[in-house]
């Protein structure tokens, strides 16, 4: 959540550039107009900051908890250059290297063997090395926005971008392997963010977890080597311009949302076939993000309208089998609840039955469960443990919200103030 322009929002905290989840949700990391710092997310507790008197940062991309740091300044006095992404080894508290473009950065994505670069017209993907080799670069539609996804799965590379037409998402399915240690790659990938001590005692949250700590391992791309050509799919996703992307884990599924922001729909990646439609509401709305839960059965959305709303993607299992894969019957009829829910268990219109006889609308499946936050306020929000939603707030709060899988709703609710009046 790129914090740097302009806002009508009266609450935002001053100061505030950019705020962002790691790929595992894990930490998410601030940009400041005077540097940045980590969070944990679970128990929530700051983990390191970084004071710069001479300039802010707007862009602060994590790779798990690594002591590799992509940043971008911004601000009204940047530290770096716009135009300018910096590889920040944190373990040394410098920059390593440098990527210069003649366009304003909108923002940076990385895997262990990539680093995205999105323009206002391109993206550009590079080896994550100590001298980086351009390796691909595409062409988009105006991305003002920065619009970009990467699956974080180490055995697949999924990139989601928007077209050059509006409305189309393009997914690109990039070339991936294992070469031997080299003087050129980056292998001192530390786990400089670890979770508290009390946190290691839990289950991981997701495989994710345990190979966080894993060595970098850069696509072997020599100086006048050929790059294979990356697999390119194309999905006409709205028919209104992109307001938001998102890939699960391992790039097999797309959510996106167009500027209406009345539907997220969510596409097989292989094939483009559409799997969900979903309706957030009947208002026009501004979605700031969309996030998968670890197993991608569910989906967190967030908007302008300060409310998280979260959805089942999967049918409900069969009662009568008792067959449950293991988790709780989400999306139960309860007195608590007006309408009837579809086979997934998200709410739909009383009219539903009449489906084929009325308009699209009333056949829509809506949330099963929303959490209101903050008043006028931009955030962002991402699956944590337990059924817990986390979201972070552009007025410098973190949000965890707890909900029953089996009857949704609103319940529980956690908040911290992560950048207080006195830090500045």
């Amino acid at each position: 959540m790129n914090l740097s322009k302009p806002s009508s929002s009266t609450v935002d905290a001053p100061g505030l550039l950019y705020a962002s989840f790691n790929q595992d949700f894990g930490c998410f990391a601030a940009g400041l107009d005077g540097g940045f710092r980590i969070f944990n997310c679970d128990p929530f507790k700051e983990k390191m900051r970084r004071d710069f008197p001479d300039g802010g940062i707007s862009i602060v991309e994590m790779l798990f908890r690594c002591n590799y740091l992509a940043l971008v300044g911004g601000g009204k006095n940047p530290k770096y250059s716009p135009t300018k992404v910096v590889i920040w080894d944190d373990s040394k508290n410098k920059s390593i290297f440098e990527l210069e473009f003649r366009n304003e950065v909108k923002n940076v994505k990385l895997r262990r063997d990539r680093i995205v670069v999105v323009l206002p017209n391109k993206v550009h993907v590079y080896q994550f090395s100590l001298t980086p080799q351009k390796l691909h670069t595409f062409e988009t539609i105006d991305n003002e926005k920065g619009l970009v996804a990467l699956s974080s799965s180490k055995n697949r590379a999924i990139l989601a971008f928007p077209g050059r037409q509006k409305g189309h998402i393009q997914i690109v399915d990039l070339p991936i392997a294992v070469v031997p240690d080299s003087t050129n790659t980056l292998q001192d990938c530390r786990n400089s963010f670890p979770p508290p001590a009390e946190y290691n005692e839990q289950p991981p949250r997701s495989k994710q977890r345990k190979s966080s700590t894993a060595k970098i391992n850069p696509y072997p791309v020599s100086p006048g080597s050929t790059v294979p050509t990356a697999s390119i799919n194309i999905i006409p996703a709205h028919t209104g311009k992109l307001s938001c992307i998102a890939l699960n884990e391992d790039g097999k599924k797309c959510a996106s949302a167009s500027e209406k922001g009345t539907l997220i729909r969510v596409f097989e990646t292989s094939t483009g076939k559409l799997l969900n439609e979903l309706r957030r509401g009947a208002d026009r709305a501004e979605i700031y993000s969309i996030s998968f839960n670890p197993d991608s059965t569910r989906l967190c959305v967030s908007s302008d309208k300060s409310t998280v709303h979260v959805f089942n993607l999967d049918a409900v299992p069969d009662r009568e089998s008792g067959h449950n894969n293991g988790g709780a019957y989400y999306g139960e009829i309860t007195n608590k609840q007006p309408t009837p829910p579809s086979p997934s268990g998200n709410r739909q219109s009383s009219l539903s039955f009449m489906k084929d006889l009325l308009p699209k609308y009333f056949s829509s499946e809506w949330s099963f469960a929303q959490f209101k936050v903050a008043a006028d306020c931009r955030c962002i929000c991402g699956f944590g443990q337990e059924n817990t939603i986390m979201v972070i707030c552009a007025d410098g709060s973190f949000h965890s919200f707890h909900f029953d899988p089996k009857k949704g709703g609103e319940y529980a609710h956690d908040k911290e103030k992560f950048l207080k009046d006195n830090d500045k």
